[in-house]
């Protein structure tokens, strides 16, 4: 697969995040709706409906959207078990971190929890090479927005889940180490690998489908 088919693949998705931010952003600082817009910033777990406008989420329609695609285009993964396998490794390595990482400081331990949830999506290339491609360059597409917006919305002060408004001391750090630590590195390591891990498992499951019904794959 081609670098211009990945980017036709990805490039609608990719814009459609940009307007989900986009529109995000708006939400917050026009005040709208708190139970749409919140400003508190989240988890990687949702919570309530404000994470509805937002792309985190969009990496499980997303993913199926890509696992449909490429198995019609011939390139299905070579083996469905391995890579519903590897899939599920991964979401037992994302979420089982926290039980494992060593009580160390805050920021450094963010160290710690980035090169987890990267072998966690790392692992995703051997079980369908094509999926972790397409979602690998739509994490890092969307995401860069996301920083970029972190950059302004913490430089100037917007008041914004993007600036961490209202949160503890500890991250009320300088602009520079606290855009690297809270955005920067979160955007383009923890969440691009968090979209690579749960939209594979949200795109093996068409691939399952369509295999059983005799659709043919690119060996």
């Amino acid at each position: 697969m081609n670098k211009a088919s990945l980017w036709r693949l990805v490039r609608i998705p990719a814009v459609i995040s940009l307007l989900v931010t986009l529109l995000r952003l708006t939400g917050e600082l026009s005040d709208w709706s708190e139970r749409w817009f919140s400003k508190e910033t989240g988890g990687s777990i949702p919570n309530g409906v404000g994470w509805v406008v937002g792309i985190t989420w969009l990496a499980i329609p997303f993913g199926v959207y890509f696992g449909w695609r490429l198995v019609r285009m011939g390139y299905g993964p070579r083996s469905v078990p391995k890579t519903l396998a590897l899939a599920l490794t991964g979401i037992v390595i994302a979420y089982g971190f926290r039980f494992v990482v060593p009580a160390i400081g805050f920021p450094r331990v963010l160290l710690i929890v980035w090169s987890i949830m990267a072998v966690a999506a790392a692992i995703q290339y051997f079980g369908w090479p094509e999926l972790f491609r397409s979602l690998l360059l739509y994490g890092i597409a969307s995401r860069v927005v996301v920083a970029v917006v972190m950059f302004l919305a913490m430089y100037f002060n917007w008041g914004t889940h993007y600036d961490y408004v209202g949160m503890p001391p500890q991250f009320q750090m300088p602009l520079v180490p606290r855009y690297l630590w809270l955005a920067f590195f979160p955007q383009l390591v923890f969440w691009v690998a968090y979209t690579v891990v749960i939209g594979t498992v949200a795109g093996v499951f068409p691939a399952l489908l369509m295999r059983r019904g005799g659709t043919a794959h690119r060996e």
